[in-house]
């Protein structure tokens, strides 16, 4: 077995310090203990305070190749969410095969450095740049996947169907890539995704819809009826205010509610972004225990709003977080970003019981469950060696007392502070680099900028 001694490992009883945890071949963990058994004669001592690996509940890899590219705002121009879809429809029709894989290859390596060891991939598109499906239908999920393989990442792959281009509207030109006109296509593009998972033992699959406003309502119904009954679904809902608007008008409910009235919601269920709720969604939406998945950076980022975490926290409700257009990827900012919006809508500083250890703890239970993981345990006996592991040395680190890490790692930190990341237990970043750093980077950088 091969040992790691840390200052610190944060369990879901609190800290063990010091900490020392012994992994198998597979990056299993064996041994967990204060101090290493006597007769081992190797040990790798680590100056720093390991918390469990962040998932990544929500990302479209391919926008990755846009972010910071829609942030000029001519003078007089009303740019906002429509406007900056439009700019990512034209990131979508220049990708290949090659360039998809060689973006998401570079993304997975970035989260990897900021302490994300799992991603769900929210993927739609899947058709080729005349909107022909690849002979292969899962050939833009097979690449996000080979990706996850070459930098290590664990990948939940979650091809969605898209079918309209808004409440009762056709699709436009700008969407071919995108398009599943039934749910048997639908159907047989997740199939074709389950082989691709099966390429990679770190991968698994996930199902869903797009949104409301891209798959007719009955159509959402026969997805999850007909579906697979044990893996994840995942959805976007009441991003925008012209979003609810139009549900309105089209469904005479508003988003939530229409799920709520028309779907089993439940633990397996997971809603992207739920920005604009009344009392009654908040409610029944956190007493249906499906969860809600929250992308800060990204919703700062298009002007979406604030969901009303504290409410929704207070009623018994789960969340994980996102990168999604991945404009922002640091997990430890949008954590904040998701404490501080609550404090600015509040005046209030105490968000959560507990502070950090209810936000971050939260965060992870509900992560888990949108990967499709059943476990609840980490940095347990038997439970894969996830971490990312924050420097111990570091001036308020160091200060802090062991009640006050987990709080100062969440609320001082950033990725400077970021010893490495550990997935089944190997170093995929260490010293503030991938392990495969240049060549990824290489690759990404020739096939970038042809797009």
């Amino acid at each position: 077995m091969k040992y790691y001694q840390f200052t610190g490992l944060l369990l879901q009883s609190g800290w063990r310090s010091p900490a020392v945890v012994g992994i198998d071949a597979q990056g299993i963990i064996q041994y967990l203990a204060d101090k290493a058994p006597a007769e081992t004669a190797a040990i790798e001592a680590v100056q720093g305070l390991a918390i469990p690996g962040f998932q990544n509940a929500h990302s479209h890899a391919f926008q990755f190749a846009m972010a910071g590219m829609a942030e000029k705002h001519p003078a007089g121009s009303n740019d906002n969410f429509w406007s900056w879809r439009e700019a990512m429809y034209r990131c979508a029709l220049t990708m290949d095969p090659d360039q998809m894989e060689a973006v998401a290859a570079m993304l997975y390596a970035e989260l990897l450095k900021r302490g994300y060891t799992h991603i769900a991939e929210f993927h739609y598109l899947h058709h080729d740049k005349n909107g022909k499906p690849y002979n292969n239908l899962a050939e833009m999920g097979e690449r996000l996947v080979a990706a996850a393989k070459t930098t290590g990442i664990k990948i939940t792959l979650v091809p969605v169907m898209y079918q309209k281009g808004g409440f009762g509207a056709p699709p436009q030109p700008r969407q071919i890539r995108f398009i599943s006109n039934t749910t048997d296509e639908y159907f047989q593009l997740l199939d074709d995704s389950a082989h691709a998972v099966a390429a990679y033992p770190q991968a698994r699959l996930g199902f869903g819809v797009h949104s409301l406003r891209a798959v007719e309502a009955q159509d959402v119904i026969r997805v999850m009826q007909e579906g697979p009954k044990t893996i994840p679904f995942h959805l976007h809902a009441a991003e925008q205010c012209k979003e609810v608007a139009d549900s309105i008008a089209h469904l005479k409910q508003r988003p939530v509610e229409w799920l709520l009235n028309n779907l089993p919601l439940n633990e397996r269920v997971h809603i992207v972004h739920c920005t604009h709720l009344g009392d009654d969604e908040v409610s029944r939406l956190a007493a249906s225990k499906a969860n809600v998945v929250l992308c800060p950076g990204t919703e700062g980022n298009l002007g979406d709003g604030i969901f009303r975490l504290t409410d929704f926290a207070t009623q018994g409700g789960s969340w994980s977080i996102g990168t999604d257009s991945h404009i922002s990827l640091n997990p430890l900012e949008d954590l904040r970003w998701l404490d501080y919006a609550q404090r600015f809508t509040t005046h209030k500083r105490n968000t959560f019981d507990d502070g950090a250890s209810t936000l971050v703890y939260k965060t992870l239970a509900a992560g888990r469950r949108a990967m499709g993981v059943e476990a609840t345990d980490y940095f347990a006996i038997g439970q894969p060696l996830d971490a990312v592991v924050y420097n111990a040395r570091t001036p308020l680190l160091a200060q802090a007392g062991r009640e006050h890490w987990l709080p100062a790692i969440v609320y001082t930190s950033d990725s400077s502070a970021i010893l490495g990341t550990l997935v089944d237990g190997q170093w995929k970043v260490k010293g503030h680099h991938h392990v495969e750093e240049t060549r990824i980077l290489r690759t990404f950088l020739r096939y970038s900028n042809s797009l």
